[in-house]
Order: structure tokens, then sequence, then C-alpha cells
């Protein structure tokens, strides 16, 4: 099984490869369909047990989808399947 902590690191940290291609859908009570998406370029540090953006500390554990230049990487359930 693939978590996206695992997911974003490889991104920050192989070669060849940026979270400023990443688009990252996360659980957003209050959102519409309470979910939001933000661009890799948002992400400015990552955690043990989150993701920090300029706006918000975001744990992992709601994440729902990681996209990257136009692949889905990580999905968590059916749930996300309806944000595409």
């Amino acid at each position: 099984m693939v978590y996206p902590r695992e997911v974003l690191n490889r991104l920050k940290w192989t070669k060849g490869e940026s979270l400023d291609d990443a688009a990252v859908w996360y659980i957003h009570r209050g959102a519409p369909g309470d979910s939001r998406k933000i661009d890799g370029t948002c992400i400015r540090s990552l955690d043990r047990f989150y993701f920090e953006t300029d706006e918000a500390t975001i744990p992992y554990h709601r994440i729902l989808r990681i996209d990257y230049r136009g692949e889905t990487l990580f999905e968590k359930d059916a749930r996300a399947k309806g944000l595409r």
C-alpha cells in the first residue's frame, strides 16, 4: 500500500521530480463536496504527520488523491473518484 506521505516525499526528494507538478485533494469540511484541491507549489514543508501550506497545516490522513503530471499516484477510496 502506498501512503500519501511517501508519495509527497518521493516527489520532493527524487531528482527529476517536483512537488510543483503535483495536485493534492484533501478533506476540507465546509468546502463544496467537503474537499479542496491545492497545487504542489503551495506546499511549504512535509512533516511526519502533516504537510504545511501558507494557509493551513493538513494531516496526511485527510489526503484523498495526489495527481502528478496527469497521473494519479495516490487515491484514498471511492469517494476520491468523484473529484475528477
